[in-house]
C-alpha cells in the first residue's frame, strides 16, 4: 500500500519511533518539500527520516507546480501540506496528515486520510508492537501532536482492547 505523508504526520511518527514500523508496512512517498521540512534539522526525528529515505523506505518525489499552484490559491495552508495534497490528488492516494486545517482540505477535495493515531492503532492490531509499548508511545503523541482529549482517550480505549 502507497500513501503520501506530509510533515506533521511524517514528523509525530519519527518522535514517537513509531515509523520505522510504519514504512516497513507501507510505501511512504513525500514530496521534496516535506523532505526539506523534515530531514535538515539535527535532531532524533530528522535523522531517522533522512536514514529512511536514504535506504529507500521513503520516496520522495516532485509535486506538479501548476497543482501546487492551484492549491495555494484556494486553501491557506503551507506549501509541504499543499504539495503532499498535489502528490495525493494526482496518485489518487490517500494522505497521512495530523494538520487540523489539511485535514479539512482533504474532506473538502474528497482525498482519504490517515493520522498518526491511526498508524498506532495499525500496527498494535497487525501485533507489530505490543499494546503496554503503543500505550506508551500515545502518551508521547498526546505530548507531540496537538489532539483533541477526546480523540486521546478513544485511541487508549482501543490500544487497551477495546472497540
Amino acid at each position: 500500500m502507497e500513501i503520501v505523508f506530509d510533515s506533521s504526520t511524517l514528523i509525530l511518527l519519527a518522535k514517537t519511533e513509531v515509523l520505522r514500523v510504519v514504512s516497513g508496512d507501507i510505501q511512504i512517498i513525500i514530496p521534496k518539500m516535506v523532505r526539506t521540512e523534515c530531514a535538515r534539522k539535527d535532531t532524533f526525528d530528522a535523522k531517522l527520516i533522512s536514514i529512511l529515505i536514504d535506504n529507500r523506505n521513503i520516496e520522495v518525489v516532485t509535486a506538479n507546480k501548476e497543482a501546487v499552484a492551484a492549491l495555494c490559491r484556494d486553501f491557506r495552508i503551507h506549501i509541504g501540506e499543499t504539495e503532499s495534497l498535489s502528490v495525493a490528488l494526482k496518485r489518487k492516494l490517500p494522505l497521512a496528515v495530523d494538520d487540523l486545517p489539511t485535514i479539512k482540505v482533504c474532506k473538502i477535495l474528497n482525498i482519504q486520510y490517515t493520522t498518526a493515531i491511526h498508524f498506532l492503532i495499525n500496527i498494535t492490531e497487525k501485533e507489530k508492537i505490543d499494546r503496554e509499548t503503543a500505550i506508551v508511545k500515545l502518551e508521547k503523541l498526546s505530548l507531540y501532536g496537538r489532539y483533541n482529549k477526546r480523540i486521546i482517550d478513544n485511541a487508549a480505549k482501543r490500544l487497551k482492547g477495546g472497540k
